[in-house]
Parts: C-alpha cells; sequence; structure tokens
C-alpha cells in the first residue's frame, strides 16, 4: 500500500482546528489472513483532522469495492467495504499516568512524526480489514458446491441434492420409533 503522509501545518495549530482530507489511493490487492482481495477501482479516503490538544484525532470513512473468491461456490465475489477510521496520533509518547490504571493495555494511539506528519497507512488497511465480513459470498442466496459431484449448484443442477434429502427423509423415518408399526398388520375386517 502507497504511504499515506499527511503534513501538518498551521491549519492545524489551534486546539479544535479541523481539517478535511479526501483522497483516492491506488491500491491493487490486501491480504487478510490467507485471504486475497484485488481492489478494482482502489480506495477512497474521507477524514477529518482535528486537533485534540495532545494529538490529532483522525476520524472518517475509507471504502472500496474488494474482488475476492466466494467460500460457498468459490468463483468471484465483489463486496463493498466502508470501513471506520478512528486514530489519535499524539504530538509526543505519554506519561505513565495517561494510561487508565484498570486497562490492560493502553489506548490505541500513533505518534506524530518528527517532521510533523502522520501515516494513515496502517490505520486506513486495518480499516478496510476490519469492514471485510467474515464469509464472503457471491450472493446473500449462494447455494454452493455439491458435496457429490462439485458442480456449482448456483449454475446446474445435478439431482444430488435431490437424491441426497430423498435419503435424509427415508433414514429419518427409518429411524423413528413408529417406523415398526407400518407392517403391522390388522388382518382383514371382513371375515369377523
Amino acid at each position: 500500500m502507497e504511504d499515506l503522509i499527511i503534513a501538518l501545518d498551521e491549519r492545524l495549530a489551534d486546539v479544535g482546528s479541523t481539517l478535511t482530507y479526501k483522497h483516492h489511493i491506488d491500491l491493487d490487492t490486501i491480504e487478510f489472513g490467507d485471504r486475497e482481495f484485488s481492489l478494482p477501482t482502489g480506495a477512497e479516503i474521507d477524514v477529518a483532522l482535528t486537533n485534540a490538544g495532545e494529538g490529532i484525532l483522525v476520524t472518517g470513512i475509507v471504502r472500496a469495492d474488494l474482488v475476492g473468491t466466494c467460500d460457498r461456490c468459490l468463483d468471484e465475489a465483489t463486496i463493498d467495504v466502508a470501513g471506520e477510521v478512528d486514530e489519535y496520533f499524539l504530538f509526543r509518547e505519554p506519561d505513565e499516568d495517561f494510561f487508565d490504571e484498570d486497562e490492560e493495555e493502553g489506548p490505541d494511539y500513533a505518534l506524530v512524526g518528527a517532521d510533523s506528519t502522520i501515516d494513515l497507512s496502517d490505520t486506513v488497511l486495518g480499516a478496510l480489514c476490519l469492514d471485510i465480513p467474515y464469509v464472503v459470498l457471491c450472493r446473500e442466496d449462494c447455494k454452493g458446491l455439491c458435496p457429490v459431484c462439485g458442480e456449482n449448484l448456483n449454475h446446474t443442477d445435478c439431482g444430488h441434492a435431490a437424491e441426497r434429502e430423498r435419503e435424509r427423509e427415508e433414514a429419518r423415518i427409518a429411524s423413528s420409533p413408529f417406523a415398526v408399526l407400518k407392517n403391522l398388520d390388522f388382518g382383514d375386517k371382513g371375515d369377523a
């Protein structure tokens, strides 16, 4: 990912001053765990930088169309992500009393560079990754692959699904405690 370095200037010199930043990111791919997604149109970032006194608070959103592999059918899947950007860049390393004693870890922050710049690269990448769904689908009603022959059930009906359903129903009926009653002979009612 390209570096997203923002130089801080006099527009953010006063506490409470805000600066908006919109940028197109030329990003080809991102990796998330063992998955890889392509970004055919890159990503768009729209954030506000606010001087919060001890540092710069960056809040906003990053949007992208990601193309990956469907978890059910292995076809191409396109997903829209809109990750929330929320990062605090401190002007200097905080003192020990900055952290709440109940917290196991300190608050999430980064530092403003010695050259009065902030790098949003990791923040933006993290925001994109956090919005990727756990299960990626080509469409909400994806039927997946046939467990018998491997055919993509979105494109063709191989018949194995109906066959397996019929076998499950027969097994359910056969395992019923009332299954023995089907062979019960009541005799002929006309002989009495």
